[in-house]
């Protein structure tokens, strides 16, 4: 069994405890007091290379990543060094996230918040929706096409944007059949975790004009994001480069260009 099977079998074991805890009426009767509307596809259509900083407690590639950072604390550096929006991972058992971290960052910041997660069940999309997210993250890999279709309907309905996820050609073919706006390219085989940015590159010549595009995974320097702004790409996720940094406001200026580069990457 690959890594994103195990992740997803653990998922899907967890969301039933969750449920257990929390009913889905619960979560749908919180969504009357969601705060107000942070469009999350807009912030990333503004000229060049927008960028989404990730908050990401630990992987099962590189373990624990910033120990005893608070997520108020990266946040605001991230908020500050010019992110156009966070993602903040919320899977528990592989990456160490809780939805707790998803609703401190919406009590800290008005950027608008991407829930990364493992999502495979409706039940998420309204915890998504109750605990503050303005989009959340669909795995095509991790889903099939009934399932794929039905999750993204349950998200739009809720007004939440949608990020979805594609590895090869197969999966953007997937992506564009229930019309996907925002596509992200996971340059991270989820399988083994190996990263190849030329995944960017091979799979944005088959998307068509009109859609957001988000190059994702293995994103450390500003060439790297000048390159991918020459090709149309809108926006890039970016997680351990920041977070690892001595500094995570400084580290984001550099990478939007801000300033010239004074830390190594870690």
């Amino acid at each position: 069994m690959n890594v994103l099977s195990r992740i997803v079998d653990s998922t899907r074991s967890d969301v039933e405890r969750r449920r257990r805890e929390v009913p889905l009426s619960e979560l749908e009767a919180r969504l009357a007091h969601r705060g107000e509307d942070r469009p999350f596809s807009e912030a990333l259509s503004g000229p060049g290379v927008s960028i989404i900083a990730e908050h990401k407690r630990r992987s099962p590639s590189a373990g624990s990543i910033r120990d005893g950072a608070t997520v108020e604390e990266i946040v605001c550096a991230y908020e500050r060094g010019g992110a156009a929006a966070l993602s903040i991972l919320t899977e528990g058992q592989h990456f160490g996230g809780t939805l707790d971290d998803l609703r401190e960052a919406r009590r800290t910041t008005n950027l608008p918040i991407l829930r990364k997660d493992f999502i495979v069940d409706r039940y998420q999309v309204y915890e998504t929706a109750a605990a503050g997210a303005d989009a959340l993250l669909l795995i095509v890999a991790a889903l099939d096409d009934d399932d794929l279709a039905a999750l993204h309907q349950d998200a739009m309905h809720l007004d939440l944007d949608v990020l979805v996820e594609v590895h090869d050609e197969e999966e953007l073919e997937r992506a564009l059949e229930i019309d996907a706006d925002v596509i992200g390219i996971n340059n991270r085989d989820l399988t083994d975790f190996s990263v190849d940015l030329n995944r960017t590159f091979d799979l944005l010549s088959d998307v068509p004009a009109g859609k957001l595009v988000v190059s994702e995974s293995g994103l450390y320097t500003r060439e790297q994001l000048e390159e991918l702004e020459r090709v149309g790409i809108d926006a890039v996720l970016v997680g351990e480069r920041l977070m690892r940094a001595p500094d995570p406001e400084e580290a984001l200026r550099e990478l939007a260009g801000g300033t010239e580069p004074t830390d190594e990457v870690l």
